[in-house]
């Protein structure tokens, strides 16, 4: 968890600089992804050709500066081609999730007024079929994959390459010369927010915007032409889309997973240096874990146990800026070859460091894999910022924070705890057509209001607490912050997913899905039949399992912060469901909407079950 020796940033003014770097690097395997169930790579040269080619092929549709071109695709070599392509026009590309549904593609290219979209298979076509006809100004659908039936509702993307390429021959210096006439100060792209509390605003961000984050975050990490990197979190997110900027910066080699749910092979089959994912990914590599080890025999199990509360004793010496004595280092060394180096093992056996950004890490899953010797670095930002505003990084790190401010970044906090934030990467271009929402984004002396509320402690380390908007403020005026409560709810090992509810109301509950994986192992152990899982999550000693879990967390918390009611869903929360936002972020609102009647009984019941109803003022008397 030291610094490492880091390469100084790509002297860049615009994010074509990135592109030129990484196209003339001479690299036989820039970018690398399955096809035909082999990884295949496509070197530095045929990248730069045939993005050079596609540009001119899209100048050739007519698309000019300040025009809007969507990308409607996986992570893929031709996302990042689509990318630089629109961008050497002067025009700004518009990320749509591949989990988006019909809808919500149709109001991202209304409200962007694309003019070009780029789709990568039959699905993503469909999708934009169904609703071209009220995208008034959609001009021309561009697929990436050979879908028989597109003829006439879609170009081929091999098509547009190759007319393109054509006019290059013609005239080899024709990309350059509109690639030149880009500015840093243009606007490059703009990028819709997922919506967790209102309508989805696009935030314009300039080439300025996005390369003083790259800069700034290259300076921090070690990555160099010798890396490979694993791309999984999707490019329509901007966090993974700087992140990949970065890699390009130092022409590392991009290899773009098939998956999330590939991702164990794909480790296996790439062995990555390093990655970035949200908190769910880590979430969900821990349970792996922690499943594999509860299916070994005993001994094993307590080896494991002794490894991790191990890990725990250095990393607790290492937080605190000590270095660990010598028998604490023979013991580490000792779990490292007995349980740690087995994790690092599932992740290809060379990997470096990984990042986690776009929700809020939870302190025990970062506690694990650091102790461990897994470096994941918790970072923060939003999609205004382009993203990021601090991070931790290998040398300087603290737990339970999200780092210091970035170089060129300055933090501060309003007088209600909101981070204020200032600096080049916030965004220039506001939020699309919305005028009014992009005033109130920033304070009467200009500082961009993040809507989280954090702390700084003596040595300028961030931590969050929660949203602003998403505080819950109970019957008797308790300001309640929801994120550590659901944290410490999702750190039972029998629970996957809770959101925690409250506002309005006289006490907190929570709506828990279960770890349904450990509940029915433990349930089948305990001697309990079921037919399926809406029996067993009203089985009555399931019910206390989890009620004595609660119990233990609410501890010795204030009254208004204690879990009084709660109710086991047999379903998650998903993306298509509407409950998730396509970074995996609990649409708390969405949710307590959807679940109303069962909220709504769950209430009542808890209030019958106490015998009387309290009276206003009664909670704060306990």
């Amino acid at each position: 968890m030291e610094r490492k020796n880091v390469l100084e940033p790509l002297p860049a003014k615009t994010l074509l600089d990135y592109f030129r770097f990484a196209a003339s690097s001479g690299k036989a395997e820039l970018l690398v992804s399955k096809i035909g169930g082999s990884w295949t790579p496509l070197s530095a040269a045929d990248f730069g050709e045939r993005t050079q080619g596609l540009a001119l092929g899209l100048a050739l549709l007519g698309v000019d500066r300040d025009d809007r071109v969507a990308i409607l695709c996986e992570n893929r070599p031709e996302w990042p081609m689509a990318d630089f392509a629109a961008l050497a026009l002067g025009a700004l590309t518009v990320p749509i999730y591949t989990s988006d549904l019909a809808p919500q593609v149709e109001y991202i290219l209304r409200d962007s007024l694309a003019k070009v979209v780029f789709v990568s298979n039959a699905i993503e076509l469909q999708k934009v079929v169904d609703v071209r006809s009220r995208c008034s100004e959609l001009r021309h659908v561009i697929v990436v994959d050979n879908v028989p039936w597109s003829s006439g509702k879609a170009t081929p993307f091999e098509t547009v390459v190759q007319k393109g390429l054509a006019a290059l021959r013609g005239d080899p210096g024709a990309f350059e010369e509109r690639a030149s006439a880009v500015l840093p100060g243009d606007l490059a792209t703009m990028i819709y927010t997922s919506g967790t509390t209102g309508e989805p605003k696009g935030a314009v961000l300039t080439h300025e915007n996005l390369v003083s984050n790259v800069s700034a975050c290259s300076a921090l990490f070690d990555v160099g032409a010798d890396t490979v990197a694993l791309s999984f979190l999707p490019l329509s997110h901007v966090f993974e889309r700087m992140v990949d900027f970065l890699y390009f910066s130092r022409a590392a080699t991009i290899t773009y997973a098939e998956s999330i749910d590939k991702l164990p092979e794909n480790f296996a089959e790439v062995k990555p240096h390093c990655f970035a994912a949200v908190p769910r990914v880590y979430e969900k590599m821990l349970a792996r874990v922690q499943a594999a080890v509860d299916k070994g025999p005993a001994l094993r199990r307590a080896i494991f146990s002794w490894g991790v509360k191990t890990g725990a004793r250095r990393l607790a010496v290492l937080d605190a800026g000590k270095v660990p004595g010598p028998v604490l280092r023979l013991g580490y060394a000792l779990a490292d070859r007995l349980v740690f180096g087995k994790i690092k093992a599932r992740l290809g056996g060379r990997f470096r460091f990984a990042i986690s950004g776009g929700a809020p890490l939870s302190r025990d899953v970062a506690a694990f894999f650091l102790g461990a010797g897994v470096e994941v670095y918790e970072g923060y930002g939003l999609t205004e910022t382009s993203p990021v505003l601090a991070c931790n990084r290998p040398g300087e790190w603290r737990l339970g924070t999200v780092g210091r401010a970035i170089p060129g970044v300055t933090l501060r906090l309003a007088a209600d705890g909101e981070v204020l934030a200032q600096g080049p990467n916030i965004m220039e271009g506001g939020y699309w057509r919305k005028s009014e929402e992009t005033a109130k984004a920033f304070d009467e002396d200009g500082w961009f209001r993040t809507g989280d509320i954090g702390s700084f402690d003596a040595d300028g380390f961030l931590a969050l607490t929660d949203r602003k908007k998403e505080i819950v403020i109970n019957a008797y005026g308790k300001k309640i912050a929801p994120s550590p409560i659901e944290a410490a709810l999702r750190s039972v090992r029998y629970v996957s997913s809770a959101v925690l509810i409250g506002d309005r109301r006289k006490f907190l509950s929570a709506l828990i899905v279960p770890n349904f994986e450990k509940l029915e192992s433990w349930a089948r152990a305990s001697g309990l039949t079921f037919r399926d899982r809406d029996e067993l999550v009203k089985d009555p000693k399931v019910l206390s399992l989890i009620r004595q879990a609660i119990d233990i967390l609410n501890g010795d918390e204030p009254h208004e912060r204690q879990i009084r009611a709660f109710t086991l869903l047999t379903n998650d929360f998903t993306i298509e469901g509407g409950e998730l936002t396509p970074t995996m972020k609990v649409k708390r609102r969405v949710a307590a909407e959807k679940y109303k009647d069962v909220i709504d009984k769950m209430y009542t019941d808890a209030e019958e079950a106490s015998g009387s109803r309290e009276r206003p003022g009664d909670s704060l008397r306990k």
